[in-house]
């Protein structure tokens, strides 16, 4: 196997810590996996854009170039420019998703203690092809053929993570328009926990199917809805 360079995965679902790519081809696409498109080496973070960054072989050397993406591409804690070449150097730290997902380049496989995996890996990647409607003036989903009516507050959290699909919404939006009933505690929003929001999003994770409303959590900020939802 060409061993010309390759990406070790810090962290970033859905790989293991250790993984490692190698980028024998000339061009390697880095994104988001959907139902319909699959990058050479496809991540499951919302914050990740489909095509987010592309790593080609140019004069024996390895050429990041960040595809316009929406949250960027950081590396070595410099955000780049949007299809401006940057040239990889060994011990480069590549950051997307704020963080989230963490990749070290290098020219060499000196860490033999970490596993090598090909980018077929990326075959074994799946996203669930849910049939799923949304009816916003019933206030009902159908999923597979199944007719689901929605609560006040499940309406109005899937609503508010809908308008917003594949962005993050803070803590104080989703408590503002979900319990708009409420007082308002000591910062000015909707005097609620994160016990109860949890609680909210455990109960439309268990009722429409965990794989029917991917949402996830960051921790102290929000939360994100991958969506590529029919509504009417």
């Amino acid at each position: 196997m060409d061993s010309f360079a390759c990406l070790y995965v810090i962290r970033g679902e859905p790989y293991p810590s250790g993984t490692c790519v190698n980028l024998t081809a000339e061009e390697t696409l880095i994104g988001r996996i959907s139902n319909s498109f699959a990058p050479d080496l496809a991540f499951t973070n919302a914050f990740i854009s489909r095509r987010h960054f592309v790593i080609r072989k140019e004069r024996d050397r390895a050429v990041l170039y960040d595809l316009g993406s929406r949250h960027g591409t950081e590396i070595n804690g410099v955000r780049l420019t949007p299809h401006r070449p940057y040239p990889l150097n060994t011990f480069d730290i590549i950051k997307l998703a704020k963080g989230m997902t963490v990749l070290h380049f290098s020219y060499t496989f000196a860490e033999q203690t970490l596993d090598l995996e090909p980018l077929s890996v990326t075959g074994r990647v799946s996203v669930p092809e849910l049939p799923l409607t949304i009816h916003w003036e019933k206030r009902e989903c159908v999923v597979e053929g199944k007719r689901i009516p929605m609560s006040e507050k499940e309406y109005s959290l899937i609503r508010v993570l809908h308008e917003n699909a594949n962005r993050l919404v803070p803590l104080e939006e989703i408590k503002a328009k979900v319990w708009p009933e409420r007082p308002p505690g000591a910062e000015g929003v909707p005097d609620v926990t994160l016990d109860e929001l949890n609680a909210l999003v455990y109960r439309i994770r268990k009722k429409y199917g965990k794989d029917t409303f991917l949402i996830s959590a960051v921790r102290g900020s929000g939360y994100v809805l991958e969506s590529e939802l029919q509504s009417s």
